[in-house]
């Protein structure tokens, strides 16, 4: 009965604030302070009372009781001159936007960009040459201590000019680290049996640590048989669904993440961005980068909005972001007025456009309009994709390390 006493009577008084609020935010402008804190007060009350509750019952009594404790410890954060904005409210709902403590900030804001402003270019050539650097060191340890060297089994099927430049690349990445690889091309016209053959040589072959068949392959070919029949202990590109499977589970461990994924989480690691609590969105699902780098990204607790073909309004969402990143292989596709000022932009897309005289490689994002917004942008080349190179010799070597059970102290 006291409860339903008190229930009447904070109704009242909530309506009463909620009212003064309107009307001066009717009559007045800018509205002061002090009325932005009745208004405010208000609408927290009717949030504790928004609900029909039955006060007979217990459980509708708890309910009632930690609403309106919630609103009695609000209250008195907006009276002490707390933030009010940074929270989301409705007569239905009150969303906080981080799950940290009263009197920590609620949302990162960007501070506001001077005019003029250009984003930090993040150099992922000297980050990726950090990472080979280490790799190396491990590897010539792992050869003094043992005797042994990790492996890397590269398949290739047809001659496409850019897959074969990637192989080319990573044959060279891995002569860097001393890391032994071997380069098995077939046809074009190949069969199915063919490459899982390949497949099955390299997965007994104890001198091969990890296999990678670049992609993508000739249409007439099995992408997800061909992935599928590749070791998952040697599945270095982490594309198997077992690996894709645990990466995407909570609690669970893969034996490997994509590589362009880890480059991505690596790079904004290396430049100290914080992941925890911001919005990050995706765009991009596919297999090789935007699905796993989703993922990884709710796996360090960003809260992640992936875009594809069929979202509407796109440049919507992606003016929220704090992080944004784009898989996409649309040259310029994001626009400057897709982004939020003081955005971290990783552009994993490239694509190769062919002018009358020359080629050159474009990004996903339009990088001329995107420095004036953003606080840092990987630029392509330059960018990610080093790293993504750099993060294969990672996945390479781990599973060396786990096929010879050796660490650094053995």
């Amino acid at each position: 009965m006291c409860y339903e006493n008190f229930y009447k009577n904070f109704e009242k008084i909530s309506n009463f604030f909620f009212a003064i609020g309107l009307v001066f935010e009717r009559f007045l402008a800018p509205r002061s302070q002090f009325f932005e804190k009745v208004n405010g007060l208000g609408v927290l009350g009717r949030f504790s009372c928004s609900s029909d509750f039955d006060l007979t019952d217990n459980t509708s009594s708890s309910v009632f009781v930690m609403r309106t404790r919630t609103t009695v410890a609000l209250s008195w954060r907006i009276l002490a001159n707390k933030s009010f904005s940074s929270f989301s409210v409705t007569p239905n709902r009150l969303v906080k936007s981080s799950f940290g403590c009263l009197d920590r900030p609620d949302i990162w804001c960007p501070s506001p960009l001077p005019s003029g402003h250009t984003a930090a270019e993040i150099d992922g050539k000297s980050i990726a040459n950090e990472i080979k650097a280490t790799l190396a060191t491990e590897v010539c340890n792992m050869k003094n201590s043992i005797g042994k060297v990790p492996g890397l089994g590269l398949i290739l099927v047809g001659k496409r000019k850019d897959s074969l430049s990637f192989v080319r690349i990573k044959k060279k990445a891995c002569e860097q680290v001393r890391i032994a690889s071997v380069i098995i091309q077939l046809p074009e016209d190949c069969t199915q049996d063919e490459v899982l053959n390949v497949i099955s040589t390299l997965n007994h072959k104890e001198s091969v640590h990890g296999i990678l068949v670049q992609l993508p392959i000739p249409n007439h070919l099995c992408e997800e048989r061909i992935i599928k029949a590749v070791n998952v202990e040697k599945d270095v590109d982490g594309f198997h669904p077992v690996n894709m499977g645990n990466l995407a589970m909570t609690g669970r461990e893969p034996l490997f993440v994509p590589c362009a994924s880890r480059g991505c989480i690596e790079v904004l690691n290396r430049c100290n961005v914080e992941i925890l609590g911001k919005k990050a969105v995706v765009i991009g699902r596919s297999m090789i980068g935007g699905l796993p780098t989703s993922l990884l990204l709710q796996r360090h607790h960003a809260t992640v909005t992936v875009v594809h073909a069929f979202t509407k309004n796109p440049e919507e969402i992606t003016c929220e972001a704090d992080i944004l990143v784009s898989n996409v292989g649309v040259p310029n596709f994001v626009r400057g007025h897709w982004l939020k000022p003081g955005v971290v932009v990783i552009d994993m897309g490239s694509t190769l456009v062919k002018e009358k005289n020359s080629s050159h490689v474009i990004g996903d994002v339009c990088y001329e309009e995107a420095i004036r917004k953003a606080s840092a942008i990987t630029p392509v080349p330059g960018g990610v994709g080093p790293v993504t190179i750099s993060m294969l010799l990672f996945n390479t070597l781990e599973a060396a390390k786990r096929a010879y059970q050796w660490t650094q102290q053995s």
